[in-house]
């Protein structure tokens, strides 16, 4: 996009390449902040009626109905109205700028992550190799702003609050990067487009399906990752009965506002990268665009119809990590603070461990997978001839063989 608009404020606007080529650069980081920001905000919009209506169905009730019709379409965004509206207040012992500024850091690490995370093939705000670092690292940072909040808060409920998001927060990020290490040690890259299109086919080509170890992975992974994101029956940072709101209990209007925007945006984050480690990303189960010759091999056109149902199909992917993270929270209690650090330091890290030698072995010994070991021997164990381009994968190389 940035070439584009390059070349085109050459030809037409009679720009230098000097002057034309950073003005790309900036107009098409501007486009891809618009569009990305209407993802984090809108997906806010979207999942926190959602969340009612769960909480409401499961709990016996209907939730929103009234404003925006019958299902109540509009009433996060009558509410998102009303905490424009209220009065910003702050506490007069509090640092005026460390209160002010948490909100916004919180927020921006959450939507810092998306800038390499594809959504289909090439669409995708900075293409790079090394994309599952990145946001791993960068959705990090995200516990700054709260510890931000909590110290800036002046208060004592909110500063505990803060310390234990910290704890947790640094606690899950171990399993949560073994459990990534697994489906990254399967495609050999960081660079989540290269594994999302190692997925293509069929449904058994998902890494989920790769091995038992990895699919235990994943279970792993949503566990830990829920509790990254401060959901429930992890949320011991703004458990109620003990410290109010946590963190956030001196924030109201806009800046209370900021720091859901950032747990809903981190949701539908890591279920998009869950789904693009283990469900095959854009890919869906039977690859219907390329049956139907949706690519870019028949014309632009084509590849983009095909990248915009890939899009689709991996935002419906998210969507369900999201609702399922919904369910989980009305569904079960929430743990004491000894229990969420005993779940992490005595059964995630260990099974994600396991899991981790488990797929490595696996690996090693089955790269083509359990079917085509069979396929390659008889019931009696004699080995049988292999095809030729198994037999050329086999075989060393000229380096390897001296």
């Amino acid at each position: 996009m940035a070439e584009f608009f390059t070349t085109n404020l050459i030809e037409y606007v009679s720009l230098s390449e000097a002057w034309a080529t950073p003005l790309g650069y900036i107009l098409a980081a501007m486009i891809h902040i618009a569009l990305l920001l209407n993802v984090v905000a809108v997906g806010a919009l979207g999942f926190i009626w959602l969340e009612r209506k769960v909480a409401g169905r499961i709990q016996d009730r209907l939730g929103p109905t009234r404003v925006g019709g019958r299902f109540g379409w509009l009433q996060t965004l009558a509410d998102g109205l009303k905490l424009i509206t209220k009065e910003d207040l702050m506490p007069a012992a509090a640092d005026p700028f460390l209160f002010r500024v948490a909100p916004y850091v919180a927020f921006c690490a959450s939507f810092a992550a998306y800038l390499a995370l594809p959504f289909a093939t090439g669409w995708v705000g900075q293409h790079l190799n090394v994309a599952v670092f990145f946001i791993l690292a960068v959705l990090g940072i995200e516990v700054f702003g709260v510890i931000l909040a909590g110290y800036g808060s002046a208060s004592k409920w909110s500063l505990f609050g803060a310390m234990r998001e910290a704890a947790q927060v640094v606690s899950y990020e171990v399993p949560l990067g073994l459990c990534v290490i697994v489906p990254v040690m399967i495609a050999g890259t960081m660079d989540l487009i290269a594994i999302g299109d190692m997925q293509a086919g069929m449904v058994w080509n998902w890494f989920i399906f790769h091995d038992p170890f990895t699919f235990i992975t994943f279970w792993v992974f949503f566990t830990c990752a829920t509790a990254s994101v401060n959901r429930a029956p992890f949320d011991l940072a703004e458990a109620e009965s003990e410290l109010v709101a946590g963190f956030h209990t001196e924030y109201s209007g806009l800046r209370w506002s900021f720091f859901f925007m950032a747990e809903y945006g981190s949701m539908f984050l890591v279920s998009v990268l869950a789904a693009i480690l283990f469900f095959g990303g854009w890919n869906g189960p039977i690859p219907i665009t390329e049956i139907i010759g949706l690519n870019e091999t028949n014309g632009a056109l084509a590849g983009y119809v095909g990248n915009l149902l890939g899009m689709t199909n991996l935002i419906i992917k998210a969507s369900l990590g999201v609702t399922v993270m919904i369910w989980v929270r009305w569904s079960f209690p929430r743990l004491r603070i000894d229990q969420v650090i005993t779940t992490c330091l005595k059964y995630c890290t260990p099974i994600a461990a396991m899991m981790f030698l488990g797929a490595a072995l696996w690996i090693l010994y089955l790269p083509g997978g359990l079917w085509a070991t069979l396929r390659l021997s008889d019931p009696l164990g004699h080995t049988r001839e292999a095809a030729p381009d198994q037999q050329a994968a086999a075989m060393p190389a000229d380096g390897e063989r001296e």
